[in-house]
């Protein structure tokens, strides 16, 4: 009898192990989509696991409710951000839940949160045993109420009523997308055999703040040569990655703006002028080294240079209004042949002033000049 009861107990207790499922979510894709991957699933029971995966871009998994998709539930869970890396192929980051009863669990990514730029509001959400097909509290239904808030985010944000949100460019009279939203984000990044902790502003669909390695990667830009440009115009750059600018013939700079004002100097970093003769075969660098995931503006201010769109910029997200053809297009708009005269004055000097993007060092013949942001000049003879 003693030995039947046992028997018995082993067997239900084996049952309930069986009975607890783990289900498996990816939260975004390679390609960078808002979207969890399954969009919900069902027949959940209490004590399975939820593992979410998240995939490149940043996104978090934040609990909310049907009546309101788009905002976190008071006491709900929240995963955080977890910035990925673009090309990132394994060791992705994981959250997991664990289901505690039957009820519907909706959630939603709170990247751009109340901004036009919400995952959310573009209909990243999920959904844990939601009432089925066509009835009143169904997935479809929960996501159709998440991209109406996003559709009335855009409404309000481009109402002609709505002065507050009209932007302009720092000069003439373009109007300009709005800024994009901006979140705080404090992240433990793990290189090699180091660790530290990084906070940084992320932007929506902004790059990990892992560096590739210690010493980074090295991006090679030319500038100038057969035709005004950058080449490439824009690149993704993770922190610690180094910018080299190689200055081809003609005579260009590589000057640090802002996106109001695409063809004004803000104080950044500036290559100063690179004079490069017709045959010449060696080709002077200016280098700018990547500190965090923020948009980075450049121009070349040579005369009449960035009104013919000679425009560059690291990190410049396509899927922002604030994109890199949009900043192309406004300092051709702005500085072009065919705009009035331009109140952008252009500084005659090629001193530059630390930013908060990155540091840099020029190549200077006989002397290595060192500037970072917050720090002095350092002149090693």
């Amino acid at each position: 009898m003693f030995r039947s009861t046992i028997l018995l107990s082993g067997l239900a207790l084996l049952s309930t192990a069986a009975a607890q499922q783990v289900w498996h979510v990816t939260v975004g894709d390679a390609a960078g989509d808002t979207i969890y991957n399954p969009t919900h699933i069902t027949g959940a029971a209490v004590g399975d696991t939820v593992v979410f995966e998240f995939n490149p871009k940043n996104h978090t998994v934040t609990r909310s409710s049907f009546a309101t998709p788009c905002l976190h539930l008071d006491g709900g869970f929240d995963s955080g951000f977890f910035p990925v890396a673009p090309g990132t192929t394994s060791g992705f980051p994981t959250y997991n839940i664990t289901v505690n009863d039957t009820g519907p669990i909706w959630a939603y990514c709170k990247q751009g949160e109340f901004t036009t730029a919400s995952h959310c509001g573009k209909g990243m959400v999920f959904a844990v045993n939601p009432g089925a097909d066509g009835t009143a509290n169904s997935f479809a239904n929960f996501q159709a109420a998440a991209i109406a808030e996003g559709a009335a985010l855009a409404s309000s944000t481009s109402s002609p009523s709505a002065s507050s949100t009209i932007y302009t460019a720092a000069y003439g009279s373009a109007t300009i997308p709005p800024p994009d939203s901006v979140v705080t984000v404090t992240q433990t990044v793990t290189v090699a055999q180091s660790t530290w902790t990084t906070t940084y502003a992320s932007f929506p669909d902004s790059p990990a703040p892992t560096p590739a390695s210690l010493t980074g990667n090295v991006i090679r830009v030319i500038v100038g040569g057969s035709s005004l440009t950058f080449d490439p115009p824009s690149v993704a750059a993770l922190p610690r990655d180094t910018i080299v600018f190689e200055f081809h013939q003609k005579n260009h700079t590589a000057t640090q703006s802002n996106f109001e004002s695409p063809c004004v100097s803000n104080g950044g970093f500036d290559s100063g002028f690179n004079p490069v003769s017709a045959n010449a075969t060696e080709f002077p660098t200016y280098n700018l080294t990547i500190n965090d995931t923020a948009p980075v503006w450049a121009f070349c201010r040579q005369d009449g240079h960035c009104g013919s769109g000679m425009v560059f910029a690291v990190n410049a997200e396509n899927s922002s209004a604030r994109n890199f053809d949009a900043f192309k297009a406004l300092a051709i708009q702005l500085n072009g042949t065919g705009a009035a005269t331009s109140t952008a004055a252009q500084p005659s000097s090629s001193q530059a002033s630390g930013n908060s993007n990155g540091a840099m060092s020029p190549s200077i013949p006989g002397a290595l000049l060192t500037l970072a942001a917050g720090m002095c000049l350092t002149f090693l003879m």
